[in-house]
């Protein structure tokens, strides 16, 4: 894959090409899924999706990883799943307030949303459910903090998808 090449060439680690191959595969099964999901722009994008952190692990790698994609000639669709796969995104005014580029960068598109998803739902190269992926995130930035509602509702909106598509899938079955 010329994405792992990719990845080894900007300076990312072997733990961080394994995180990155493990988010990968959880957004491929999702968005196998859900019907109209782009598969290659989710593989793409999930294989890309912590480029930035061959320069930081801080939460500006979101950003430092679009800037190197855009560098690197990928699309702008691939630059935005990059940049908005932090969390469940982040809205312009916490995006100041942690020294971002003023702009949302909140997941919109179906594919950006399946990445950040599968994203939280890696821990390393290890699957956990949400329940677990909600607690850690609770215990590092308490139970109060904007991001855990749109780390809910990010999880609902897709569970939805997931279980429409599997409805669809049961009735065309008989």
């Amino acid at each position: 894959m010329k994405e792992i090449e990719i990845l080894k060439k900007a300076g990312c680690s072997e733990r961080v090409i394994k995180h990155c191959v493990a988010v990968c595969k959880k957004a491929v099964e999702i968005a196998s899924k859900i019907d109209g999901a782009d598969l290659e722009l989710v593989r793409i994008g999930a294989l890309l999706h912590d480029i930035g952190r061959s320069k930081t692990h801080g939460v500006e790698h979101g950003v430092v990883g679009g800037k190197i994609a855009r560098e690197l000639g990928f699309s702008d669709k691939v630059v935005r799943i990059i940049e908005r796969h932090v969390g469940a995104g982040i809205p312009k005014e916490e995006a100041i307030k942690l020294g971002l580029p003023p702009k949302d960068y909140i997941p919109e598109t179906l594919e950006e949303k399946i990445v950040a998803y599968a994203d939280n739902l890696t821990n390393g190269t290890k699957h956990i459910s949400f329940e677990e992926f909600l607690r850690k995130l609770k215990k590092r930035l308490g139970n109060n903090h904007a991001a855990i509602e749109r780390a809910i509702r990010l999880h609902r909106e897709l569970s939805e998808k997931l279980q429409t598509n599997k409805r669809q899938i049961q009735r065309t079955k008989l």
